[in-house]
């Protein structure tokens, strides 16, 4: 346990080296933290977290950069997600009351806009089908023996199957197979439901193939955006080449965001990503609800040195947004 002093000294070297990414001495821990001891004072002060694990010496009489565990006590210590700047929050906001249509083109522009605001690279898992019901179900012809199911869930998402038949559907046999999905399926969850219809052939040909295509996909789609963010974080080119591949895996990303979230945090620096690609990066999580239940998850992914209170006020903004516009449908 740190006492009043330790942890102020603490704050402003995490404060200064997150500012200007450079190691930081005892003389302006000084003169910029509230504790009004002198720079030798401080610099053992200093010493002495380094020798508990909260700073690193990179090289001998130079300042010093916090460790993650440092990393940790600074996050650990924010009072909360910090806030948006006015600007910030006026973007946040214009952006969702534009944000309709599809949901595959929402989710990538909010990716986007989460990238624009923190400067960092950030993902947006799609709304898990699972445990999401169906709110309507629509039929529409697009040629001859070829109709587009629509079906709208209660996540937000919106699947869509293509159906190719073997006969040209009459604008009847879709609408008695329309009546008989939707009183199936509406409510329900997709592929919890049997469907059974002893009716025409040719509207049983349309019911099937349309619960054949809806069969839940088991892959959450994930949405990255500011890849190019990685490149300005990283000097290593190696470095950057492992951690965008890390994000060219779908599975890997959305076990990670899972993972995270499942060991009840919202900010896992470095070692605690469980990734040692991501040794010197930190990741800002969070779900976003849709009526009221979690379905999906965003976050930033960045260097350690990252301006927290900001990534964690931004990622708080955008997951309660998304989460609102998708209720809304």
């Amino acid at each position: 346990m740190l006492d009043g002093r330790k942890t102020a000294i603490l704050q402003a070297v995490v404060e200064e080296y997150i500012r200007t990414a450079e190691p930081v001495g005892s003389s302006h821990v000084a003169a910029v933290a509230d504790i009004r001891v002198s720079a030798a004072t401080v610099r053992n002060e200093m010493g002495q977290l380094e020798k508990m694990g909260y700073l690193h010496q990179p090289h001998t009489s130079a300042g010093r950069v916090p460790t993650d565990k440092g990393y940790r006590v600074f996050v650990d210590g924010l009072a909360g997600a910090g806030t948006l700047t006015r600007t910030e929050t006026r973007t946040v906001k214009a952006f969702f009351d534009q944000a309709h249509g599809e949901i595959e083109a929402m989710l990538h522009d909010t990716s986007r806009l989460l990238a624009d605001i923190t400067n960092y690279t950030s993902v947006v898992v799609a709304p898990s089908v699972e445990g999401a019901v169906v709110r309507s179900v629509q039929l529409v012809p697009l040629s001859a023996h070829v109709v587009l199911v629509v079906v709208v869930l209660s996540s937000g998402a919106i699947e869509k199957r293509t159906l190719e038949l073997a006969v040209d559907p009459t604008a009847e046999t879709l609408t008695a197979a329309h009546v008989v999905l939707s009183d199936a399926l509406i409510g329900h969850p997709l592929g919890s439901v049997i469907i059974d219809h002893k009716g025409s052939k040719a509207v049983k040909q349309v019911i099937d193939a349309t619960a054949t295509a809806l069969e839940p996909e088991p892959d959450e789609h994930v949405y990255v955006g500011g890849r190019a963010r990685m490149a300005e974080s990283f000097d290593a080119v190696d470095q950057i080449r492992e951690v965008l591949d890390v994000l060219e895996r779908q599975l890997v990303v959305v076990t990670l965001l899972r993972d995270v979230l499942d060991r009840g945090m919202h900010v896992a620096i470095g070692n605690e990503t469980g990734m040692t690609t991501l040794a010197d990066c930190a990741l800002v999580v969070a779900p976003y609800e849709v009526e009221g239940q979690p379905r999906g998850t965003i976050g930033v992914l960045g260097p350690a040195r990252m301006n927290y209170p900001q990534a964690m006020a931004a990622v708080a903004a955008v997951s309660n947004q998304l989460g609102n516009r998708l209720t809304e449908g």
